[in-house]
């Protein structure tokens, strides 16, 4: 287990008020476009929503200056007042847990389709801060790319005090569909095994340019902290679920995050 210690002195934001906003326009239900994610109804009458999940994880280099690390937790939090941002949410990690990739901070937003999460890519607010902000102070980066099919529409924000976790996979060289459908369909079931975890996101990585060659992906939110190191301690139910599929896996990289409180100021 490693601890990875941060520079951040100002939490990141992730808005309420926002999400509303963003998530009720009108062009989020419209059924004129096949691009659009559609709204379904569980057997339990919960409306969800097919969502594009989009996972930064950065490495800041270890001599920058505070006030530079908070400059781009604060220019990359302001991206929420972006129209094709559902959900955004940055700031530092709680820990990394991979022997070769270790990181200091992510970044986690939603999108309606993958041509919003497109638009926010190209937009020049996105592009200045990643240019003036992001690149200047970090050694290493990494994104990946994926749908959620069926979301709770309620759920698409992660409460302040939320602990995330995030699981990139990177499977052998002979993995075939077979193997993807059954890593998918075990990590898919975890939350049966465990009641703990609140949300459950998971999918094959779309994006592969900066995925370094990791594939499969999943996100994990917890009410908390305790929730989440409450699932890490029962280590004999998580080893039986990952000998299920440790033979085609070659490598992971686990991340554990925090959401830090609101800065409704901040919008």
């Amino acid at each position: 287990m490693l601890g990875v210690r941060t520079h951040l002195s100002v939490p990141a934001f992730s808005s309420s008020k926002h999400l509303l906003r963003q998530h009720l326009k009108p062009h989020s239900y419209s059924s004129a476009s096949a691009s659009r994610p559609s709204i379904k109804m569980t057997s339990s009458s919960t409306p969800t929503q097919s969502v594009v999940e989009h996972i930064v994880l950065f490495k800041v280099k270890d001599d920058t200056e505070p006030s530079k690390v908070s400059a781009m937790v604060n220019g990359l939090s302001s991206l929420l007042s972006l129209d094709q941002v559902l959900h955004l949410t940055v700031g530092p990690v709680l820990r990394s847990r991979s022997s070769t990739l270790t990181f200091t901070h992510m970044l986690h937003s939603r999108y309606a389709t993958k041509q919003d999460l497109d638009a926010y890519s190209a937009h020049p607010s996105h592009v200045s801060v990643v240019k003036g902000n992001v690149l200047p102070i970090i050694d290493d980066i990494m994104a990946v790319d994926w749908v959620s099919p069926a979301l709770p529409a309620d759920h698409l924000l992660t409460p302040p005090g939320s602990a995330i976790r995030v699981s990139f996979l990177k499977l052998k060289e002979n993995a075939g569909d077979h193997s993807k459908d059954e890593i998918l369909g075990v990590i898919g079931g975890m939350t049966e095994r465990f009641k703990q975890i609140s949300q459950l996101s998971v999918g094959e990585n779309f994006s592969p340019a900066r995925a370094k060659g990791y594939s499969i992906a999943s996100l994990g939110v917890f009410p908390g902290v305790e929730e989440l190191e409450a699932v890490v301690s029962n280590e004999d139910v998580v080893n039986a679920e990952k000998d299920k599929v440790r033979d085609h896996i070659e490598s992971v990289v686990v991340v554990d995050y925090v959401v830090p409180p609101t800065q409704s100021a901040s919008l």
